[in-house]
């Protein structure tokens, strides 16, 4: 046995369907992202792989996401872990993509804007699975996170991962081989085909 992450994006919330950048505002799921955390629960429950608990960053997005997998596969939801929550985006919080084009321009990501540093969003995030690879290092956990984060964990974890849009409650799966992780899914969401696409 080896330790086995199912990384999971919460499921939608009405900035993300406005394309307001979140960071760690705290905003809750809307009625679609519920419905897209109900079938990937659907999903995993109808899987043969056995998850032992759910662990999500404690912003509510995430934490409603986790409770609905919980609740569906009848494992336990841990308490929140702060390390796991969304990067900071500074003054870009609350902003659309036009709105951040007017005020910053075409580069606004590279400008300093108040936002979190990859190297701190990488420091929290490999300090979270060091702690669960040297506590539970045979457990079956999903954890439930955010777009920005994720797409640092993963560079870091795997560095050969083909760099790809994570999108609302998209799951990827690795397991911990020594020190290194083999990738058994990467960033998928086929779960959400039979719902209605936003547009």
């Amino acid at each position: 046995m080896s330790l086995i992450i199912g990384l999971i994006r919460h499921g939608e919330t009405e900035w993300n369907a406005v394309g307001r950048i979140q960071g760690q505002t705290d905003i809750s799921l809307n009625e679609a992202g519920i419905r897209q955390a109900r079938a990937l629960a659907a999903r995993l429950k109808a899987e043969d792989r056995v998850w032992d608990a759910v662990v999500s960053s404690d912003l509510k997005r995430a934490r409603e996401t986790a409770r609905i997998l919980a609740d569906a596969l009848g494992i336990p939801l841990l308490p929140p872990d702060p390390r796991i929550r969304e990067r900071s985006f500074g003054l870009a919080e609350g902003t659309t993509e036009e709105e951040r084009l007017r005020r910053w321009g075409a580069d606004w990501r590279s400008r300093d804007v108040g936002q979190e540093s990859d190297d701190s969003v990488q420091k929290r995030g490999l300090a979270f699975i060091a702690d669960w690879q040297a506590r539970s290092p045979e457990i079956r956990l999903l954890v439930v996170s955010h777009g920005s984060i994720l797409a640092v964990l993963l560079r870091a974890l795997c560095s050969d991962l083909e760099d790809r849009r994570i999108g609302n409650m998209s799951l990827s799966i690795l397991e911990s081989a020594g020190s290194d992780w083999r990738v058994l899914l990467q960033n998928c969401s086929k779960h959400l085909d039979t719902l209605e696409t936003r547009s």
